[in-house]
């Protein structure tokens, strides 16, 4: 299983982007996927998650209104679109997927596989 993030770079404070995270090796329509995001010195957290059908989204409280997450199952791909971005939204940001599970979309201990990470920086 593969999953490549990727879109992250270097953007204003109230600029947009939108991360996509490509899958292979796995049945991607069968998958709930996450987003998550580590700070320098921070511990990692939950972004936004979309479950295995698309049609259920979630949401950190922080990024409520700001982030929209999505999914093309036909093209294994899981997208992030984050605006009005803030400094403090700066942080590798990670996808992730598991199967559909019992345990709450934001639990980072209930994925089985990881992205390597894309790196958002907001400059103020």
């Amino acid at each position: 299983v593969q999953l490549q993030a990727s879109g992250g770079g270097l953007v204003q404070a109230g600029g947009s982007l939108r991360l996509s995270c490509a899958a292979s090796g796995l049945t991607f329509s069968s998958y709930d996927m996450g987003w998550f995001r580590q700070a320098p010195g921070k511990e990692r957290e939950f972004v936004a998650g979309i479950s295995w059908r698309g049609g259920t989204t979630y949401y950190a409280d922080s990024v409520k209104g700001r982030f929209t997450a999505s999914r093309d199952n036909a093209k294994n791909t899981v997208y992030l679109q984050m605006s009005s971005l803030k400094p403090e939204d700066a942080a590798v940001y990670f996808c992730a997927a598991r199967r559909s599970s019992p345990y709450r979309i934001d639990d980072a201990s209930s994925y089985a596989y990881w992205g390597q990470g894309t790196q958002v920086t907001v400059s103020s």
